[in-house]
């Protein structure tokens, strides 16, 4: 989904999964493919949009702790992101030449630039094993449909509504897919276009990584991941919500707790370069701080 998509925002969620370790209806509720063939073409049509259009966007996630307020976009060289608000508030200067000079500092510095491409890169092929997954690990059941609006889906488009359980025939080749086995929910597809528009799962019993031996999560844990075509042609990630409990390595306790919104998209060129996106951010971060301060 992009940002493969699902990218390095869904990854995140995926990438705490994994740390210890989702339709064009023709009649009202049902597709002319099978359950399970929707999701397979859905599958495929999902990780082959990995590299499309990119975008810049507001993402502001909240957490117990207070809010985070971030301009972003997407480049040839990775994601790139400035701080403009902490808990709804506008940075201080000194904050907003901290974080223009973190961004700098990124840019001149290309052993770091690196390293933060093979995080993204390791959390992208996280979330292509979870997606690749999918059809194998749940059983669905066909239930009902929705309407794709601005945050979820494409506005107008019927969404096929799909229950999903635990395969009991499934093995997971690896703790990335473990958490897969615990999982239920509902996702809505677009059935003509083959994307995903919501995965919705809660997971039904606790779940272990390595017999137990390195960690498990909680029975309760829940995750939400929304996309919808922002862009005329273009899936994003819209919001993400988080809610996991467990243990790490049997003794380090585990919280996770956010809702992310993604909003305010825009294009921007596909061959950008992370100092381009970063100059971009930086003339976006003026203006809107120019705005902020106008009466």
């Amino acid at each position: 989904m992009k940002r493969i998509h699902f990218n390095t925002k869904l990854a995140v969620s995926v990438a705490i999964l994994a740390m210890v370790s989702p339709l064009l209806a023709f009649s009202a509720d049902q597709s002319p493919e099978s359950p399970i063939e929707l999701v397979r073409r859905t599958v495929e049509g999902e990780i082959a949009t990995g590299n499309g259009a990119k975008a810049m966007f507001t993402d502001h996630k909240g957490t117990p702790q207070g809010s985070q307020t971030k301009l972003v976009d997407e480049t040839r060289d990775g994601m790139a992101g400035i701080l403009v608000a902490i808990d709804n508030k506008p940075l201080s200067a000194a904050q907003r030449q901290a974080e223009e000079a973190r961004l700098q500092g990124l840019v001149n510095n290309p052993e770091g630039l690196k390293k933060k491409q093979r995080s993204e890169k390791e959390d992208t092929e996280h979330v292509t094993r979870i997606m690749k997954a999918l059809p194998d690990a749940f059983l669905y059941e066909t239930d009902g449909s929705a309407v794709g609006n601005q945050e979820i889906g494409k506005p107008g488009d019927h969404l096929v509504r799909l229950k999903f359980r635990p395969n009991p025939k499934y093995s997971p080749p690896s703790h990335v897919e473990q958490v897969l086995t615990a999982m239920q929910g509902y996702v809505l597809i677009d059935a003509d276009q083959h994307r995903i528009a919501k995965i919705d799962g809660t997971l039904a019993k606790e779940v272990g990584f390595g017999w137990g031996i390195l960690g498990h999560l909680d029975r309760g844990g829940h995750f939400l991941v929304e996309q919808a075509e922002v862009i005329p042609g273009d899936w994003e990630l819209t919001h993400m919500s988080l809610s996991f409990t467990g243990k790490e390595l049997l003794f380090k306790s585990i919280s996770v707790k956010s809702d992310e919104v993604f909003s305010n998209f825009q294009s921007v060129p596909t061959n950008l370069t992370f100092a381009q996106g970063v100059e971009l951010l930086k003339k976006q971060e003026a203006e809107l701080a120019e705005n902020q301060q106008r009466p």
